[in-house]
């Protein structure tokens, strides 16, 4: 199954003060960038932006200067290794030499520290400040200053507390094109200790039972910084199959494996996995009820005899390190992905903040109950992307039907 090349939500750059797309011909993914507002009055951002480069056998990845910012105090590190990367900056461009050619199917991850200073996107009139920028689709966390609170925001966000009590957007553009954020500022919130944000608990919301409802944990948690996305490729529907891979970051140290657990009602079949940052081929086994208690694997459930997993390994991560891992296999769940008369049907909870489905060759949309960016691929194939920067899942419903030349 091929690999989507396409760009969508998971692979569209940020612009201007983000880091725009370079001019030149190179393509990226998993684009995120936080924002740490400093004062209005010295109209200066610290950013932190991570990419990953996937033209294959590139060996730089360039993050443009907007024409009216200054940058200064610039990092840049392989997040592989978390060595520091060699890099060239220019009035309009930063130029970084990656640590190692992006490999086949692979990516090239980095991560670039700057200070921005723009007196025309980050302005003050007494004690209010107004910051604006251009967001493509991708993810973004927006903080204040310490003793500012939030006056207006032109565009949906989540609100969250960092823990030294600083207020934090957390937002994911869900169009295909930029949106420019407007966000203001007024100074008069609490500093120091009395700004702190209490620990949140595992106490439930009140509006569901006890044993359903989500946790404070759990409805306040970080989104757009998740870097895990999934994309379903889904087969002839008389087959109740589909292929799927899932991209996720291993950044715990001493962590030597990956525990997929099958859902209940699915097979699982020709699993395979990769380290995007290298393209090394990774071992995996799939096992099932006494043999994963044999085995002493902790799958965070009770494992009864009908649990299928599968596990992939790694060499153990180091501090300060981290890899990024490419998952796929062939799931068959009668459940989920059915033919319903004349009608493909695939409904599904979708928990990642970033899911795509591709349906089958031949097959067009008929209905979705969530709504999707949907596009073709570039063998012609329909494809939705979902973005969720709620806490919770996509109970997705999709329905589709055979074009008349197939």
């Amino acid at each position: 199954m091929p690999v989507m090349a396409n760009r969508s939500f998971l692979a569209i750059a940020l612009c201007a003060l983000v880091g725009a797309a370079s001019s030149q011909t190179q393509t990226r993914t998993d684009e995120y960038t936080r924002y740490e507002l400093q004062p209005p009055a010295t109209a200066t951002v610290r950013i932190i932006y991570e990419a990953s480069a996937i033209t294959e056998g590139t060996r730089t990845f360039t993050d443009d200067i907007a024409a009216t910012a200054k940058v200064s105090d610039v990092v840049v590190r392989d997040m592989m290794t978390g060595q520091p990367l060699k890099f060239l900056a220019s009035a309009r461009s930063i130029s970084v030499t990656l640590a190692r050619p992006v490999p086949p199917r692979g990516q090239g991850r980095v991560r670039i520290e700057k200070t921005v200073t723009d007196a025309k996107a980050y302005t003050r009139a007494g004690d209010t400040g107004t910051f604006t920028v251009p967001l493509g689709a991708g993810r973004n966390d927006l903080v204040l200053p310490a003793g500012y609170e939030l006056t207006a925001c032109n565009i949906p966000v989540r609100v969250l507390a960092e823990d030294d009590g600083r207020t934090k957007l957390d937002l994911m553009n869900v169009a295909p094109g930029n949106v420019t954020l407007v966000l203001k500022i007024r100074a008069g919130a609490l500093t120091g200790e009395a700004a702190k944000a209490k620990p949140l608990t595992n106490n439930r919301s009140w509006e569901t039972p006890p044993a359903q409802g989500p946790t404070e944990r759990q409805r306040l948690a970080e989104r757009a910084h998740l870097d895990r996305d999934i994309v379903y490729f889904l087969q002839e529907p008389s087959t109740n199959a589909f292929f799927l891979y899932h991209d996720y970051t291993e950044s715990r140290p001493g962590i030597d494996k990956y525990i997929n657990v099958v859902r209940t009602g699915s097979r699982s079949s020709n699993p395979s996995a990769y380290i995007l940052d290298t393209g090394e081929e990774l071992k995996h086994e799939t096992l099932k009820g006494a043999e994963i208690t044999a085995k002493q694997i902790d799958i965070g459930e009770p494992v009864t005899p009908e649990t299928e997993i599968v596990v992939s390994y790694f060499a153990p991560v180091k501090p300060g390190q981290s890899i990024r891992l490419r998952l796929s296999e062939t799931y068959t769940a009668p459940q989920s992905y059915r033919l319903d008369g004349n009608d493909l049907v695939f409904e599904r909870s979708l928990g990642r903040t970033r899911n795509s489905v591709v349906l089958p060759a031949g097959w067009y949309l008929t209905a979705s109950s969530i709504p999707a960016v949907v596009g073709e691929t570039q063998d012609g194939r329909i494809r939705l992307d979902f973005v969720n920067n709620r806490p919770d899942s996509l109970d997705v419903y999709i329905k589709g039907r055979k074009r008349p030349s197939h």
